[in-house]
């Protein structure tokens, strides 16, 4: 695969892929708790991350870091929820673009060393993260380990993939910037040619649905669906399947955190 972007000593920072999903993160109120269910249902295991203290926690798969796990009183009493981080050149600047389109801002930027992050919500408050600084794992090798995409889930695609795009700079003129079409009844965001995100509101022409609570939701890529399904049940957590054999189930843990898993033959 080529590799692209800016690289400072050899580390990946977010400027090398700004604009697109660099990590995925999990506030829960017993980290604990969190850390056998993971493990049950995804197969993960665990870690503390040095640079963030003992209170965050690292999920691995094959060894890559795929994962962040903190305690809600950690980051401000957050909700608890798995939030999507987007790779950006300045979490300033950010922010300050999403104020002035009105978006919100629950915390930062701060700084988190090696990086500064933010939360933000967009106009129809779905929640995001921005992280400025280095990546956790290479970006190329997170993509292959960790989520399959992230999808928002949302009233109007088209007007959120303006804000998204003005705030996070896709289909810029910056060299580099993430790429985005409309495809199948979704807006599609790429990074170096992959699909990285997708913006959803229903079909061309259909009216904003009021009832849809704008939500971002990170797809994990498994090898067997049911089996994830059937761990989740097992260990405190819900499982919503289409049926037997469905290449897709929501899946929620004790805490009440929402994610959903893919087959991987699917993707």
């Amino acid at each position: 695969m080529k590799s692209y972007g800016n690289r400072h000593g050899g580390v990946v920072t977010s400027q090398s892929v700004f604009g697109a999903p660099c990590w995925v993160s999990l506030t829960t109120r017993d980290l604990r708790a969190a850390e056998d269910f993971y493990h049950a249902v995804l197969g993960w295991e665990w870690d503390s991350d040095s640079k963030m203290g003992e209170q965050y926690r690292i999920a691995r798969v094959d060894k890559v870091p795929v994962a962040g796990l903190s305690e809600v009183d950690f980051v401000a009493r957050t909700a608890v929820a798995w939030t999507a981080y987007f790779a950006v050149s300045s979490a300033n600047e950010t922010v300050a673009r999403s104020q002035e389109r009105g978006g919100t801002t629950a915390v930062g930027p701060i700084s988190l060393p090696p990086g500064r992050a933010a939360l933000l919500a967009d106009r129809d408050g779905a929640v995001f993260g921005i992280w400025e600084g280095e990546l956790v794992s290479g970006w190329e090798t997170w993509r292959r380990a960790a989520p399959v995409f992230i999808r928002l889930h949302t009233r109007d695609a088209f007007d959120a993939a303006l804000f998204y795009g003005e705030v996070l700079d896709w289909a810029s003129s910056t060299p580099g910037c993430c790429e985005v079409r409309y495809e199948e009844n979704e807006v599609v965001l790429r990074s170096q040619e992959q699909v990285v995100a997708r913006i959803h509101s229903g079909a061309v022409g259909a009216a904003p649905d009021p009832t849809i609570r704008p939500h971002w939701q990170i797809h994990f890529a498994v090898s067997d669906v049911e089996a994830c399904a059937r761990a989740a049940r097992a260990h405190g957590g819900t499982a919503h399947q289409q049926g037997v054999g469905s290449t897709e189930a929501v899946l929620s843990d004790p805490d009440g955190a929402h994610f959903t898993v893919t087959s991987k033959a699917a993707v």
